[in-house]
């Protein structure tokens, strides 16, 4: 079984420790993917309204929880 099946499994478990811990690892995991993807529309020159909008939070929020990492953006290569 993979291992999100395994976390998916866990998170249903009866057992509240199981699935307590199952929901730490979620949440984990989605802070991470949401700090990956943020850095990714930086990188794309999105706006901090525009990922907002996205997360379907308010800019300031976003803003003040991701806006102290340093991201550079993408630059378009040509051929030369």
């Amino acid at each position: 079984m993979t291992e999100a099946g395994d976390l998916a499994d866990a998170a249903a478990s009866p057992d509240p420790r199981v699935g307590l811990r199952a929901a730490v690892a979620l949440r984990r995991l989605a802070d991470a993917l949401e700090v990956l993807q943020v850095d990714n529309a930086r990188r794309q020159g999105w706006s901090w309204q525009e990922i907002a909008d996205a997360l379907d939070v308010t800019r300031q929020a976003v803003h003040k929880k991701h806006a102290s990492r340093a991201v550079t953006p993408v630059q378009e290569t040509g051929a030369q």
